[in-house]
């Protein structure tokens, strides 16, 4: 025979599963300090830099 399931406890368990994926996002996304995201910024920037030197007559070289 088949289990009853309460489809109440199995709808909490669906939504604290989506909650906690979300919550793995957010963590990913803003959980770094200012100093990380600061050089981040910075390598950035410098990659950019770096591309634009070899920017001929003012087009793309490719």
């Amino acid at each position: 025979m088949v289990d009853v399931v309460n489809l109440r406890r199995f709808k909490k368990r669906a939504e604290r599963e989506a909650a906690a994926k979300l919550a793995d996002v957010n963590r990913a996304r803003f959980g770094r300090t200012k100093s990380q995201r600061a050089s981040d910024e910075h390598r950035v920037g410098r990659a950019n830099e770096l591309l634009d030197q070899h920017v001929i007559g003012g087009e793309d070289a490719s």
